[in-house]
């Protein structure tokens, strides 16, 4: 039987916001900057999850880079995020709804992605979404990031919740693992970013089309 939960956890990137446009203008800035080839939408979409250090890593791969050419392409990126963040993504339907109705409950809400804090917190910021979350945790707050449970334990002792009464809300198996290995519960939504697997297939409480059908799993 689950536990009632007391509090959630949220990703971002394909939970909250689709941010796919962002990655793939950033990724072909950085590499034009490096004189390399640019890669495909769909490329981005399979490989965006685990962290910004890691699609830059696979994407250097991908176009052939020579060897030790990431800190250099790691510094554009940042600077080309940092300019880009929010420009091309757009708060997914059914989130400010499913927001409010996570709020109605009084229990608390916090955020947490593998996307460096810092972009994370703007992020939200510049699309109105960061009054709903007490806590915004990024890939760079904490040493190890999901699918590794460490990110989630310390989230669930920031907001004084026990692992079990705390749901942690994504779109991937990097979120399903991470809840799992944590003893979190988690619902996963059917429409973010899951390295071009079927969501579907991975356990869960619940899949969701929309956020906001998010009140059917509280009240159950």
């Amino acid at each position: 039987m689950t536990t009632k939960p007391l509090a959630f956890i949220l990703d971002l990137d394909g939970t909250l916001v689709d941010t796919l446009g962002d990655f793939v203008a950033v990724l072909g800035l950085t590499l034009a900057d490096l004189g390399l080839p640019g890669v495909d939408r769909g490329f981005v979409e399979r490989t965006i999850g685990r962290g910004g250090e890691n699609l830059v890593r696979q994407t250097l791969a991908h176009v052939g880079a020579k060897p030790g050419l990431f800190d250099h392409a790691w510094a554009l990126y940042q600077e080309h995020y940092a300019a880009v963040n929010g420009a091309h993504a757009a708060v997914y339907p059914g989130v400010v709804e499913g927001l409010e109705l996570l709020r109605a409950t009084g229990r608390p809400l916090a955020v947490l992605t593998n996307k460096p804090a810092a972009p994370a917190r703007e992020l939200l910021r510049r699309k109105g979404l960061d009054g709903y979350f007490s806590h915004v945790f990024g890939g760079d707050d904490f040493p190890r990031k999901k699918p590794d449970p460490l990110p989630l334990l310390k989230t669930c002792e920031a907001l004084g919740q026990r692992p079990a009464s705390t749901w942690m809300i994504g779109d991937s198996r990097n979120d399903a693992e991470a809840a799992r290995a944590a003893g979190c519960p988690v619902v996963l939504v059917t429409y973010g970013y899951n390295h071009g697997e079927d969501i579907r297939a991975v356990p869960a409480l619940r899949h969701l089309d929309r956020l906001d059908e998010i009140s059917a799993c509280v009240r159950a």
